[in-house]
């Protein structure tokens, strides 16, 4: 086991009250949604899900839940497990996968390093970490999700060739995220132009964060990591 920090890599989970509904659907499908890490995690992370998928990625700190869902619909044939701590956001999400009907989605509403320390070694193929809390202050950076302990957790449960997909918008984690991997033997950047860290993945949904981000003359930068 790597050594783990002690206190959260995240702020507050609550804002905003939940409306009725909201707090219903949390009470209602959030358990047969959720990972249950009281039980060993199968072999096969593929018998986690109730329709038949070929691979399993992974989205740490999935906010609003526009990427997570949007990875779901265009790819029925991949689970995905996304963990968020927030419950505004968790609930925002839930409500769209019961509405839709969504089945190739498991969810996780606490630490990450917990749902990583869980999954068996090899057993993701793709993993997004997009805009996650930057931790400005320098005093604060070692709250930052990304560091070697972490760096080693998706190392083991990313599959050899698998990759480790990175986006910010703050120049100080960016550089923070690019020394860590380069220092972490389990990856190597994959970017041979700029055009591969400056332009977003295929079919890219965005998000209202990135919009945010844009408008207020913040530049997105994408960076892809592989598993060696």
């Amino acid at each position: 086991m790597t050594d783990r920090y002690e206190g959260s890599f995240f702020g507050r989970r609550k804002g905003k009250p939940l409306t009725p509904r909201r707090a219903a659907l949390m009470e209602e499908a959030l358990p047969e949604l959720k990972l249950d890490l009281g039980k060993p995690a199968p072999a096969d992370l593929v018998s986690l899900f109730s329709v038949p998928v070929r691979a399993v990625w992974i989205e740490v700190g999935f906010g609003g839940g526009e990427h997570l869902l949007h990875r779901a619909r265009e790819n029925p044939d991949i689970g995905i497990i996304g963990v968020e701590p927030f419950v505004g956001s968790m609930a925002k999400t839930v409500s769209a996968v019961v509405k839709e009907g969504i089945r190739n989605i498991r969810l996780y509403d606490d630490d990450a390093v917990n749902v990583l320390d869980w999954l068996p070694p090899s057993s993701i193929d793709l993993a997004y970490q997009l805009y996650p809390d930057p931790w400005p202050k320098k005093r604060h950076w070692k709250r930052r999700f990304v560091n070697e302990q972490n760096l080693t957790r998706y190392a083991r449960v990313l599959r050899p060739g698998g990759e480790f997909r990175f986006a910010s918008d703050i120049d100080t984690y960016v550089d923070w995220t690019l020394q860590h991997c380069r220092d972490h033997p389990g990856f190597d950047w994959t970017a041979e132009t700029a055009s591969d860290w400056q332009s977003p993945w295929a079919n890219w949904p965005s998000t209202r964060y990135e919009a945010k981000a844009l408008r207020e003359g913040r530049v997105p930068r994408y960076l892809t990591f592989r598993r060696g």
